[in-house]
């Protein structure tokens, strides 16, 4: 009789714990079906507004010429304006400028087709777009949300939707301004007056030129060797190493780059980072031009603006 009553005990208690452990799955398949519901990604919408809105970024700036007094100014600079998502209630993307890659969220009001776009706050040159659409065209404002950070807090802006494509044949045009404007070098040079004979010294102020071998010379297309860049400047090697950056998209930060290569109608930055999107031969080529480049010396000469 103990036995049996024992045994009855076993069996209830198996029971219970396996109506506990079916509840459990139960609620845990609850759980599960609630989570998946809670992450269904938001259809996106108007994917043909999608794309790179690219051109002129304007807001006045104190200007400090060489000679004469400070004044007002209006400085001009690229962006891009990067679409990549619309859902119903947020808009997604970057903007670039400067080589500056900041990601931004907002809204769209279809019946006013405009943007309001806020790039994240936690850096002194973040901001507010304020855009409005019409066709393929993007304009409006950006104001500053640290007016006191930045030399400029609010811009103007007028761009153009541009389709990025990468091609290794993309080249400097040969009207190309081929000055390093940005990084002016003191020289000391001498003279002689012709009345006295007496020799003296001045400080001149001398510009880095890189010559025609940019336009001749594509890291895209040829394997390079040593002979090919043995007597070349190192700013036609940083040039033609650049170059191939360009044609990825990349977005520079070094203002002599961003010189050169929005001279073109080609060049669009996408992105601060194109290391992945390079062939083998382009990685080869880059490599081999580090190396020069290190040793190679700038040819310098005297120009006005």
């Amino acid at each position: 009789m103990k036995i049996l009553k024992l045994t009855l005990i076993s069996l209830f208690t198996v029971a219970l714990v396996s109506c506990k452990k079916e509840a459990k799955t139960t609620d845990s398949s609850k759980d599960s079906l609630t989570a998946k519901k809670d992450t269904v990604v938001a259809p996106e919408i108007y994917k043909e507004y999608y794309g790179i809105y690219m051109g002129d970024f304007a807001g006045k700036e104190m200007i400090t010429p060489e000679i004469g007094e400070e004044y007002e100014g209006d400085v001009y600079k690229k962006l891009s304006l990067k679409i990549n998502r619309i859902t119903k209630d947020s808009v997604y993307g970057q903007s670039i400028v400067n080589g500056n890659q900041r990601p931004f969220r907002g809204i769209f009001n279809e019946a006013t087709k405009s943007f309001i776009l806020d790039e994240p706050g936690n850096d002194k040159t973040d901001g507010r777009f304020e855009v409005k659409l019409n066709n393929d065209s993007l304009t409006g404002n950006w104001n500053a949300f640290n007016k006191s950070a930045v030399k400029s807090p609010t811009k103007t802006l007028k761009l153009i939707k541009k389709e990025f494509a990468y091609n290794p044949n993309f080249m400097l045009d040969e009207n190309t301004d081929l000055i390093d404007w940005e990084n002016p070098k003191e020289f000391t040079e001498k003279y002689t007056d012709e009345e006295t004979g007496k020799t003296e010294t001045y400080k001149a102020s001398k510009n880095r030129i890189a010559s025609d071998a940019v336009f001749k010379i594509n890291a895209s297309r040829q394997k390079l060797t040593e002979k090919d860049l043995k007597n070349l400047r190192k700013l036609d090697m940083e040039i033609i190493k650049n170059s191939v950056f360009a044609r990825h998209g990349y977005s520079f930060k070094k203002a002599t780059y961003r010189n050169f290569f929005e001279q073109t109608d080609w060049y669009i930055p996408v992105s601060n980072n194109v290391d992945k999107d390079l062939s083998p031969m382009e990685k080869d080529n880059v490599a081999l031009l580090n190396r020069f480049i290190k040793y190679a010396e700038d040819k310098y000469d005297s120009f006005g603006r």
